[in-house]
């Protein structure tokens, strides 16, 4: 079985003790690639540093968070743009918008999505989109973006069919994780229109662990775990949906 986290902030403190033990545990469990989405300037040294020493299994992306932003955020913007033309990134994340906790950035939320946007189209990489309770709004700037070659993933997809479809429509693959296997997710019931074509498996660690680890600190072994919920979806064994979303992952980030 080979499955791949596409989203997982494992360089973050929580992880400070056991990081090398946790990424050893999930390559036992299958898991052989892992993408690191940017959070903002504090986690830079941390995420490098540990794309460096496992090279061929964890990716670096690059990005501003939106819960990051606040009235400094260009110098944030220039931090991390700086850094794109220093190394390989695959990818440009985690962006977009966050209406859930604070609008007081909102405007500048809207504008550090829509620059960093441009950032992607330029450099054809894949964005990897935050969306809570946001999703019209972060559709409509897409739209309006006139960037006609994006591409990417909207993490944490917990929406309607209707929501999956106008993502899909958009050119974007739907990020599945922990919350797939909450028994009142919903996601039981959207899953089954959507063609698995568009699906791509994450853990989001140390956030939102599946059952059953629920409330702990969740890590990308654990993605085990959303990935036999999500195969049982689709009424296919896990190897085949492992192979599946990987291949979707490799033909996302281009790897």
């Amino acid at each position: 079985m080979e499955l791949t986290d596409t989203h997982c902030h494992i360089y973050l403190p929580e992880f400070d003790s056991d990081r090398n033990t946790t990424v050893q545990h999930a390559f036992a469990s299958g898991i052989t690639r892992i993408f690191l989405p940017h959070v903002d300037r504090s986690t830079t040294g941390s995420l490098l540093e540990l794309a460096d020493q496992y090279p061929q299994n964890c990716f670096p992306m690059m990005g501003l968070h939106p819960i990051s932003v606040n009235a400094a955020f260009e110098q944030e913007l220039e931090h991390a743009e700086s850094l794109l033309d220093t190394r390989k990134f695959y990818g440009i994340g985690e962006v977009g918008i966050d209406l859930h906790w604070d609008k007081t950035f909102r405007d500048q939320q809207e504008e550090a999505f829509r620059i960093q946007l441009g950032w992607a189209s330029n450099r054809n990489l894949p964005v990897i989109i935050h969306v809570r309770n946001s999703h019209a709004e972060t559709v409509q700037i897409i739209e309006r973006s006139g960037l006609t070659n994006l591409t990417g993933i909207f993490h944490c997809f917990t929406g309607t069919p209707d929501q999956a479809r106008e993502i899909i429509g958009l050119g974007f693959h739907l990020g599945i994780g922990g919350v797939s296997t909450f028994k009142n997710s919903g996601l039981d019931q959207v899953l089954p229109h959507i063609d698995p074509k568009w699906i791509v498996l994450e853990t989001d660690s140390p956030y939102l662990a599946p059952v059953p680890f629920r409330g702990k600190r969740n890590e990308p072994s654990y993605l085990v775990h959303t990935a036999s919920k999500v195969a049982s979806i689709y009424n296919m064994t896990i190897d085949k949906l492992g192979q599946l979303t990987t291949e979707n992952s490799k033909n996302l980030f281009g790897i």
